[in-house]
């Protein structure tokens, strides 16, 4: 879907349900010439879904609205249970790190939802405001 939307892909990966594992790969992912970190799954209430956990100490700032407008649309489709997502969006280092539900269709909501507007994200993150 992001390469349908025009962005390179540069890296596809799989890692455990693993805090540490998560954070460390995500904080190398920052480290290179990404704009956006886009990781998929682990957003859950069972206890291995760790990935909030894992990327807020990254963040500088998080943007709560994603959340927010994802489980509004994830509601509108799905009812009540949408409210069972910690999907998430923020800022670190300049660079914009995005959480998805592991789910196929949550994934595609997202990017359906906010993939468009991934670089006027990663603009406004990098400082600029124009």
């Amino acid at each position: 879907m992001l390469r349908k939307l025009g962005h390179d892909v540069e890296y596809l990966g799989v890692v455990n349900d693993d805090l540490w594992m998560i954070r460390t790969t995500v904080a190398k992912a920052l480290d290179e010439a990404f704009d956006v970190v886009v990781v998929s799954g682990g957003t859950g209430l069972a206890p291995r879904d760790v990935t909030v956990e894992a990327l807020r100490p990254l963040l500088d700032k998080e943007l709560e609205g994603f959340g927010e407008i994802f489980r509004i649309e994830s509601f509108k489709r799905i009812g009540a249970s949408a409210a069972l997502s910690r999907t998430m969006a923020g800022v670190a280092r300049g660079k914009v790190v995005v959480a998805l539900p592991g789910s196929p269709d949550g994934v595609a909501l997202g990017l359906e939802l906010f993939g468009e507007e991934l670089p006027h994200m990663v603009h406004i993150a990098r400082g600029s405001t124009a």
